[in-house]
């Protein structure tokens, strides 16, 4: 399968290299107007680099838009004409609506996706959306490919900005919260190489255990949680100090802000 790059950023370049390093035979065909960026990327992935985003659209139908969303509406426009009914775009650019992208390129189809940080370990949530132009056979390849790097939900586009304050925003939430636990464990007296061992491993195993065994946080909650033992006192503070309106004020900041990032 031919696959097309505009821009190789970071998130451009996990999503090149997910797809090098996968099972599927991709070429893989990007466009980026830094040369020693660009030198880069073809050395370390032996792929086709171009300074034209039009040379992309020549050698593939299927292109991740991978640039900065305060670049993507310039890049359209430069591709526009170029633009063709069976052209397909990934865009992964924050906050830029499906209807805002289709105004520029009148043709083609689009998906957009908010994936997020942890695609740089193909461990990323990728959500979508997509125009009414993308077919059932579109949307079954888009699902192909972002499988590649992490997990895969198709929500509606109104969802969009809770999306992206629980997904694209949450990596940094709960590497905060992260952060506090080790703190207060320094603060007990480990060293803190230790405590963020323990704290990271403690993490990724609580995750892999709700999702392989499908269980609710609660349940999980409810496992560890032995009568009058540590995990219970420590429950009580948490559960005493307003905690779930810290969180619950913290998402809503992040979609508002993408509300507003959106308009």
């Amino acid at each position: 399968m031919k696959v097309g790059f505009i821009g190789t950023g970071k998130m451009g370049e996990a999503i090149i290299a997910a797809l090098t390093a996968s099972r599927g035979t991709y070429r893989i065909f990007a466009c980026e107007v830094d040369a020693e960026r660009a030198k880069t990327i073809k050395r370390r992935y032996a792929i086709n680099v171009y300074k034209r985003s039009v040379s992309v659209l020549e050698s593939t139908n299927i292109i991740f838009l991978a640039v900065k969303p305060q670049d993507l509406d310039a890049v359209l426009k430069e591709m526009a004409p170029s633009i063709t009914k069976d052209h397909l775009f990934i865009s992964i650019a924050a906050g830029k609506t499906i209807a805002h992208m289709n105004s520029i390129i009148r043709k083609g189809k689009v998906v957009r996706v908010m994936p997020n940080l942890a695609t740089l370990v193909s461990e990323g949530m990728s959500v979508f959306c997509k125009s009414k132009r993308v077919t059932a056979q579109d949307k079954k390849m888009v699902v192909s490919l972002l499988s590649c790097f992490g997990k895969v939900l198709e929500l509606p586009e109104a969802r969009f900005d809770a999306v992206t304050a629980l997904s694209g925003s949450g990596p940094a939430f709960f590497a905060y919260l992260m952060d506090l636990m080790v703190n207060a464990a320094v603060e007990e007296g480990l060293e803190r190489k230790d405590a963020l061992l323990m704290a990271e491993q403690t993490m990724l195993g609580t995750s892999k255990l709700l999702i392989e065994n499908n269980l609710d946080p609660q349940e999980l909650i409810d496992a560890v949680s032995s009568p009058k033992g540590t995990t219970a006192a420590g429950m009580t503070r948490l559960k005493n100090q307003e905690v779930s309106k810290i969180i619950s004020r913290t998402i809503k900041a992040a979609a508002k802000r993408s509300k507003e990032l959106s308009k």
